[in-house]
């Protein structure tokens, strides 16, 4: 009985997960250090067989970081990429969108191909034949490369995605010479954009061949496997690509997280997965969250992936004072030398703080921990702060802070795409997840917390649960309307047909395939980022559009075009799910075994504990209390209870009243500074996001010309999100200036300037100033700003810049504070009236206008956030750290200039 064995396996970076199911239909589960042979490894130990003796038949489905850790240490294999003349430099210049730009020395990473070769071939932008393809060429080169030692081939053409008949044959005298990797840019990805189109073909050039020497090694002991996508289904591991496999292990935790919610009843749920060095969080609503392309290590990847939203929090991000506030993070002490209390001089790191805090019982760990090696680095820095807080008040401080970074990143894929997170429950996972999940649900206003019984393992249990998929798309480029719709059936019915029977072949029968659900990414003609909207029931997609578009950035343009981008389909075909452990629920008050003391807040709590082992369907009990288990420790917050569900499952359930959350103070401490410098910057980032996503001028959208900021009620720079430095010095001048001549501001107004005399730089640099006021109407409390480049503003000349103008006006149309909007209502006509007359005109008043409405909408979405923010912390708290926060930057500046030497 023993080839009836099933596993599900993540093999992460440090530890490889695993779940067996016995002939008996009994769960094992067991974790090892990850290595090549470690499902081997662990699948020996659960069904305890010698190691000398070969495997017997199993059944195995596997996730895997084996793509991602090759990416990220460049192992992957010898790549030439083969292009069109004239490109051969096209994935080194990239976009130059410099990630940090702040940074003085630049450093790029390496690209994936050692070799570019380009042929003298050509296709028009419709797909016609230019250049015919010199086969002899062809063959010459494919001899060269052969003889260097290159197996893995990625063909990238311009417009191959209209007309793939080049890249195929090429493939083709490819493979009849020999070579073993062959990526053709027109299969891998088949849509527009030549740069993400090359960079995604030569990724899986560089790691198709690593993974599938891998998957081969295990299939010689194993036999055949299944493998998780980053899509977060499941292929047979022969046809497992490199470009899939980025997202491997993650995709688990997310099917997990929402077959677990799903179990439970709810119907929206966020995950929040804690790890040692970063925290991924990502949201289900009944439909898993895609995003169609992406950037990971700085290589652009257009795949379905599961839209998963990472940030460095987690166990070991290092603790720091940084003269001014308490940091955590982005640094990780690592697994070596690791956090200060694994006893190897590490830093102090979060795994210290919940230790310290009494959330870890060092009993429990695999090896001894140095609770006073925490304490001393806790001294240590309490030392170079010039505040008089306990130990145990510092400690509180970085829980806070590495709190509000988790929870902006769930705000970053809920509030930021207009869901409000309380309608959601949190499932937590993750070894540290149970650790922080009640003070980031409340903080979040999220009334419920899931803990799956596989919590510890829930990315190898989300294996167990995923479905088989496929994905196709094609490039469209045509105006949203009934005719375009009818027109694609054709196409759609192809594709439909073509991803049937690809699932088949993974063994689905017919009767368990979904019928296949359509897609379309739509946006607004000009526009760069396009929304994906699943098939309407009602058939009316522009309405969907809109109203999607009306949700994530505040406004829809029901006068302007709807271009449909990209069609896409989906097939999903179910596999057999294993039965999840049910009980009868039996209400009763679970019975702690022993007490200890934890701190919530900087003050000790007796908190009662239980063995989870131990706790049945119906068992109650309240908090504060823990929850110790194999893999990990929950911790239940004061004003919090927790029930176990028929299915095994902790909910856990927040009584707290809002007055009895922490009473504000506006008294400056660090603790509190790098909570709002946080708090402000994520609403500033959020405001750019928004700017570029909804803009059309290439200079915001893919230039990343832009910049966002938030200022006090004095026109003073608060803080501002990493955007161009020239304009954050500038901005606060043209609020000044604003301020200085307009005396009638009132609530709903907006302003527009680029005059020089009044802060602007230049006049394509345009300011749209949004002044925000309170409730009443009453006071001014701050302002929103935005500053654009825009590529044409009248002028003389066309362009920015005219170097023989005699007077302002033949640089451009000037902007004086002109007002935009009264009482929240656009004033369109006297824009486009400035911006089209006077001597010289802008030559694309259509263009400026949308790229002001999305500066617009940017300072909606930043004054929305701050007034939820006032909500919450009362405005004389937020009002006293917009100063606090100005005279920490002006203090650290100083002391920065003090330490240079004369």
């Amino acid at each position: 009985m023993a080839g009836n064995w099933t596993f599900w396996i993540d093999v992460g970076g440090t530890f490889t997960d695993c779940i067996g199911m016995d002939p008996h239909g009994r769960y094992h589960r067991t974790k090892v250090l990850s290595s090549d042979d470690s499902p081997v490894t662990a699948i020996r130990a659960l069904m305890k067989w010698p190691n000398d003796t070969p495997m017997p038949a199993v059944s195995v489905h596997l996730g895997t970081t084996r793509g991602t850790n090759a990416l990220l240490e460049r192992n992957g294999a010898s790549v030439a990429l083969i292009t069109t003349r004239g490109f051969a430099d096209l994935l080194a210049i990239g976009t130059q969108a410099r990630p940090d730009l702040f940074a003085l020395d630049i450093q790029k990473h390496p690209l994936l191909h050692e070799h570019v070769v380009e042929l003298d071939e050509r296709l028009d932008a419709t797909g016609n034949v230019l250049t015919p393809l010199d086969e002899k060429q062809v063959i010459d080169i494919l001899s060269d490369l052969k003889a260097r030692g290159i197996d893995s081939l990625a063909i990238g053409l311009l417009h191959s995605y209209l007309n793939d008949t080049h890249e195929q044959r090429i493939a083709a005298l490819a493979r009849q010479m020999g070579f073993k990797q062959v990526c053709v840019s027109s299969e891998i990805s088949p849509t527009i954009k030549a740069l993400d189109r090359f960079d995604t073909t030569v990724l899986d050039a560089y790691l198709s061949p690593v993974i599938r020497s891998y998957l081969a090694n295990l299939s010689k002991q194993l036999g055949n496997m299944k493998v998780m996508t980053s899509a977060g289904a499941m292929v047979h591991w022969q046809h497992f690509a490199g470009k899939d496999s980025l997202l491997s292990g993650p995709a688990g935790g997310v099917v997990g997280f929402a077959n677990a919610s799903t179990q439970a009843g709810f119907s929206q749920a966020i995950g929040f997965d804690m790890g040692g060095t970063s925290t991924d969080v990502s949201r289900y609503d009944g439909r898993y969250e895609y995003e169609y392309s992406g950037q990971i290590d700085d290589i652009r990847v257009v795949t379905p992936m599961l839209a998963i939203h990472t940030v460095a929090a987690g166990g070991g991000s290092i603790c720091d004072f940084a003269g001014q506030r308490l940091t955590v993070g982005p640094e990780s002490a690592g697994a070596d030398p690791g956090p200060a209390c694994y006893g190897k001089d590490g830093p102090l790191a979060i795994t210290d703080i919940n230790l310290f805090n009494g959330k870890i019982d060092p009993a429990r760990f695999p090896f001894e921990l140095d609770l006073d090696a925490v304490k001393q680095r806790l001294t240590q820095l309490a030392s170079r702060m010039d505040q008089n807080l306990s130990l145990h008040q510092i400690a509180d401080g970085f829980t806070r802070v590495a709190n509000l970074k988790m929870a902006s990143a769930i705000k970053r894929i809920s509030t930021a795409r207009g869901y409000n997170p309380a309608d959601h429950v949190l499932v937590a996972f993750g070894g540290a997840a149970a650790q922080h999940a009640c003070a980031i649900a409340r903080s979040l206003k999220m009334q419920h917390i899931l803990l799956h019984p596989l919590a510890g393992v829930l990315s190898a249990h989300g294996i167990s649960m995923a479905d088989i998929k496929r994905f196709a798309e094609q490039t469209i480029l045509q105006t949203l309307s009934e005719q375009t719709l009818a027109d694609l059936l054709p196409t759609c019915e192809q594709l439909a047909n073509d991803l049937q029977k690809q699932v088949q072949q993974e063994g689905v029968a017919a009767e368990h395939i979904d019928p296949p659900m359509m897609l379309l990414d739509l946006r607004y003609v000009g526009e760069q980022t396009p929304i994906t909207i699943a098939q309407p029931d009602d058939g009316n997609w522009a309405a969907a559009f809109e109203k999607m578009h009306q949700q994530l950035y505040g406004h829809a343009h029901t006068d302007r075009d709807i271009q449909i981008l990209t069609l896409r389909l989906e097939v999903t075909g179910h596999m057999p799910k294993p039965a999840s452990p049910r009980q009868t629920i039996t209400q009763r008050q679970a019975k702690p075994t022993s007490q200890t003391t934890v701190y919530f807040d900087a003050k000790p709590h007796q908190a009662d504990c239980y063995e989870r082992e131990y706790l049945l369907p119906g068992d109650e009990l309240q908090g504060p209390a823990v929850i110790y288990e194999d893999l990990s420790t929950i911790v239940v917050d004061p004003g919090w209870s927790a029930k176990v569900t028929e299915h095994f499952h902790l909910l856990l359930t927040d009584h707290a009243k809002p007055d009895e959350h922490a009473a504000m103070n506006s008294a400056r401490d660090p603790i509190r500074l790098e909570l709002f410098n946080n708090h402000f910057t994520h609403i500033a980032t959020q405001m750019g996001l928004t700017l570029q996503r909804t803009s059309l001028s290439v200079n915001v959208k893919e230039r990343l010309d832009f910049s966002c900021a938030i200022l006090d009620r004095n026109g003073e720079l608060v803080v501002n999100a990493p955007h161009i430095p020239v304009h954050l010095g500038a901005m606060g001048a043209t609020v000044k200036g604003l301020l200085e001549h307009v005396t009638d501001i009132q609530p709903g107004d907006v302003y527009l300037s680029n005059n020089p005399d009044m802060g602007g730089s230049h006049l394509p640099d345009l300011t749209v100033i949004t002044p925000v006021f309170d409730d009443a109407g009453e006071q001014l409390q701050f302002f929103t700003a935005s500053r654009a480049h825009h590529a044409e503003i009248g002028g003389a000349r066309p362009g920015s810049t005219f170097p023989f103008a005699k007077n302002l006006a033949e640089e451009g149309v000037v902007f004086s504070n002109l007002r935009l909007a009264r009482n929240g209502h656009f004033d369109e006509a006297a824009l486009r009236s400035a911006l089209t007359s006077g001597p010289y005109p802008s030559r694309a008043p259509q263009e400026n206008i949308a790229d002001i409405r999305a500066a617009m909408a940017a300072n909606t979405i930043g004054m929305r956030e701050l007034k939820s923010l006032i909500t919450q912390q009362t405005w004389p708290v937020v009002k006293a750290y917009m100063q606090h926060i100005r005279d920490a930057a002006s203090s650290q500046c100083r002391d920065a200039i003090a330490a240079i030497k004369d």
